[in-house]
């Protein structure tokens, strides 16, 4: 069976530490914002300090992935495990603005390292012909880890503080380390210097994709900086029930629909996708009530649950052997979107307000929509078969 062939023991020892990397992650996403809020950070200052450990993780993917040609994923995994353990420890310590900027630079330069290289590892050990599906199931750590993390750092913090909200992220971050320590480390086949010296920088291949997850990030930057104060503006105790619900729709979507990802084209599943991101966006500026955040958060979800797995095999079935520095493009690319939506969404909305910003976030999806219209229109026969 096609799940006996993915579920390898290498397969579940990087399913869980990333699940386990992930719930640092995530655990920060609504709580670090609000922990800025409070120590005095206005809304501009939010949103370089949530969107720097983004950008910093972008800058050295690339790099990761063009040295993942020649060292083994598990080495990098294990750096990267190690630098989050570190600046879990330097939030107890460093305030705002400049020591905590430093903080983030370090905690993205982690999670450059980590994610590069576990995907990576995940591409070389899966079955070629079930590639979607087993990336499908892979991004479930991801997805299990941000059902349950957002709502239990905000009890965290409501119950027991931002001391111990640190404290917890860095002992999950030393399991991400003991995780990936039992991984096998797989041997790389040589490659002739040739091969090394005509690699460019970026993969063009993974761009076109790379493109598209940039720009629906923008959409999850904006929303992950500021939704969290906007449900509490609005009375919403407990932000974290919109991305529970949010990862729900992953899970389900990504469990029980892996498949689809090896049965029709790439461009089948995203273009539909695509359009969650426009409709519940629109939905959002209009939305003032936690029923509505969760009607938001399953249209945004479904189409979440196939397009991302989408985007990388797209990107993987065009790079050929070079599948480090495609991921490592793939990822800084689209990490772009993630820094510039809080970046630039936060600008906005120290001009305006959240509707506003909202349906900015609802044009930027009609943007990626004609980006990728135009993009395979002008490809042609090279684009019709993703």
């Amino acid at each position: 069976m096609a799940t006996q062939k993915i579920l390898t023991r290498d397969f579940v020892l990087s399913f869980f530490s990333q699940f386990t990397f992930s719930s640092v992650f995530f655990v920060l996403i609504p709580t670090i914002p609000i922990y800025l809020s409070r120590l005095g950070a206005t809304e501009v200052e939010i949103g370089l300090l949530v969107g720097v450990s983004s950008v910093s993780s972008l800058i050295l993917r690339p790099f990761v992935g063009r040295a993942l040609l020649r060292i083994a994923e598990k080495k990098f995994m294990i750096a990267g495990a190690l630098l989050y353990t570190f600046s879990c420890l330097a939030y107890l310590v460093a305030p705002p603005f400049f020591p905590f900027f430093t903080v983030r630079i370090f905690q993205g330069i982690g999670v450059a390292l980590f994610v590069t290289a576990s995907f990576t590892l995940v591409a070389n050990i899966s079955p070629e012909a079930h590639l979607g599906q087993s990336l499908s199931y892979f991004y479930l750590a991801i997805n299990i880890a941000f059902a349950l993390a957002p709502s239990f750092g905000m009890f965290l913090i409501n119950q027991f503080g931002f001391t111990t909200l640190f404290l917890v992220c860095t002992g999950f971050s030393l399991c991400t380390l003991l995780i990936t320590d039992k991984v096998k480390e797989r041997p790389i086949d040589p490659l002739e210097d040739q091969f090394l010296k005509d690699e460019p920088f970026l993969n063009r291949e993974a761009i076109p994709p790379a493109i598209i997850a940039s720009i629906v990030n923008i959409i999850w930057g904006a929303l992950t900086a500021f939704f969290p104060l906007y449900a509490l503006s609005q009375g919403v105790s407990n932000p974290g029930l919109f991305f529970a619900t949010f990862a729900l729709m992953l899970i389900l979507g990504r469990g029980l629909g892996g498949k689809i990802l090896d049965t029709y084209k790439r461009e089948r599943v995203i273009f539909p996708c695509l359009m969650t991101y426009i409709v519940s966006m629109g939905i959002l500026a209009f939305s003032n009530s936690l029923p509505m955040f969760i009607l938001v958060a399953v249209i945004w979800g479904l189409g979440n649950a196939f397009l991302y797995p989408t985007l990388v095999a797209y990107a993987i079935d065009r790079a050929g052997p070079s599948r480090g520095p495609a991921m490592g493009t793939f990822t800084a690319v689209a990490d772009l979107g993630v820094g510039m939506g809080s970046i630039i969404m936060g600008i906005i909305l120290h001009w305006t307000s959240y509707p506003v910003m909202f349906l900015c976030l609802a044009f930027t999806g009609v943007v990626n929509l004609l980006y990728f219209y135009f993009s395979i229109r002008k490809g042609g026969k090279r684009y019709a078969n993703l």
